[in-house]
């Protein structure tokens, strides 16, 4: 799929490749036929037995993102991950190791660990057995009673792990295929990017009212901004986003510091960019207009994002993209994480069952900030919203929240309005939704395997 936007992306646009490929449609079920051009079925985002399907076809069976390195940075540090029925302790056991343990005692299967936190053994907080962080059983109390427990028989059983850009990812199948060859051609393109020299800059976690598929979905395209985000139309070229369709995974490509084409061309050619700064938090008065008028304003602002990450970080960008300092490059790893690795949105986007609950999940959000010369920051703590709280109640969202929130009103309405419609199915638009489309051709391909 191509289209072209208002500006390229320069130096990585060699490697940004367009080898895509149709999906083709499989059965599923008998709710699901056709699914090439036809309506996905509601069941698929409110029903419990396709809930289920997804657990122990998908959950089970792909790659997932659970945390950043960052986040386990010494020996001893760990983190739960939780994805519907599933816990797993992730867990730094030296230097140069981290591993994954299913996150319950192999006694009483109490769970070992919660939330997050730093110990040199996994130790059951209800009768005390103990594993050193290799997993190793190292303790029992009472041993006498246990004769029959053979030590090396009760080692905490693993989890496969494998990381990139500094992402820690985990995968339930060991006969799974390696984290290299499930992520395809996104490495080429990563490498300009070098997500691995960012810190977290905040992380905030919501549980949203609607099933996981919808909200990623509110996030796949771009085409709802006339209509949800009124407010960034000014220099927002929403319907002028590229597609991209990479075997399992997709991207997205939307240009900012333009004016949406439903606005029409604007009367000044620089009002873009005033309304650009204005709600990333500049001055727009401040603007200085070139003197030859004929700078592009795109450059010009690009520019302008270069000397402030010269000047408050002492970062170079001179020779990064306008498109990378500036642009929403959105990245969908298949099939929970999508990343957006410019300077300009480094944002970092995952979705997740609420349990075993089709009407409600998990998101969560990290802003990816490049590391200065010279420091080590910290990452900062994960800020949790309560389902009552809004994305604005996490300030260090930024203008961020306040779209968030527009999105998620939108959220409740799709998951009750599915419920009641006489339609039973959505229909996609064939290009600006075909990202939506791809996904649920690799989902249902995914619900298919027969392993």
């Amino acid at each position: 799929m191509n289209k072209p936007t208002q500006d390229k992306m320069e130096n990585v646009q060699s490697i940004l490749e367009k080898d895509s490929r149709n999906v083709p449609a499989v059965l599923l079920q008998e709710s699901q036929k056709n699914l090439g051009t036809e309506d996905i079925p509601n069941e698929v985002f409110l029903s419990h037995q396709y809930h289920d399907l997804e657990f122990e076809k998908l959950w089970k069976k792909v790659w997932q993102w659970v945390c950043r390195e960052e986040n386990i940075p010494n020996v001893g540090d760990y983190l739960v991950y939780d994805i519907a029925d599933l816990s797993v302790i992730i867990v730094r056991s030296n230097n140069h190791k981290i591993r994954a343990f299913y996150n319950a005692c192999l006694h009483r299967g109490t769970q070992l660990c919660v939330d997050s936190g730093h110990s040199l053994a996994l130790r059951c907080p209800f009768h005390g057995w103990t594993w050193k962080l290799d997993g190793t059983l190292a303790h029992i109390p009472c041993q006498w009673d246990f004769n029959h427990v053979q030590t090396e028989e009760f080692s905490l059983p693993e989890i496969k792990v494998e990381t990139w850009q500094d992402f820690v990812f985990i995968n339930f199948d060991h006969n799974s295929e390696s984290l290299e060859n499930y992520l395809e051609n996104l490495p080429e393109h990563f490498q300009q990017f070098s997500l691995q020299k960012r810190f977290i800059a905040a992380h905030v976690v919501k549980t949203m009212p609607a099933n996981w598929k919808v909200v990623l979905g509110a996030f796949l395209e771009a085409y709802h901004t006339i209509t949800t985000h009124p407010q960034i139309l000014k220099f927002t070229g929403d319907a002028n986003s590229q597609y991209d369709i990479y075997g399992r995974h997709n991207r997205m490509i939307t240009p900012f510091a333009v004016q949406s084409p439903h606005l029409g061309i604007p009367q000044n050619k620089y009002d873009p960019i005033k309304a650009f700064l204005a709600f990333s938090g500049g001055n727009p008065d401040s603007i200085q207009i070139p003197e030859n008028n004929d700078i592009e304003p795109r450059s010009y602002v690009a520019q302008l994002s270069r000397q402030t990450f010269k000047q408050l970080l002492g970062i170079e960008y001179n020779n990064v993209s306008d498109t990378e300092m500036l642009d929403v490059i959105s990245y969908f790893i298949f099939p929970n994480f999508m990343s957006w690795p410019g300077v300009g949105s480094p944002l970092q986007f995952r979705f997740r069952p609420d349990g075993n609950n089709p009407d409600s999940c998990i998101m969560d959000i990290l802003l990816l900030q490049p590391i200065p010369p010279n420091s080590s920051p910290n990452p900062a703590k994960t800020r949790y919203l309560t389902p009552e709280q809004k994305w604005t109640d996490a300030p260090e969202l930024g203008g961020l929240g306040a779209v968030l929130e527009q999105d998620t009103s939108n959220l409740y309405r799709i998951q009750k309005g599915l419920k009641t419609s006489a339609k039973q199915g959505i229909t996609l638009g064939n290009y600006q939704e075909s990202r939506i489309r791809h996904f649920h051709e690799v989902l249902t391909e995914q619900l298919n395997t027969s392993e």
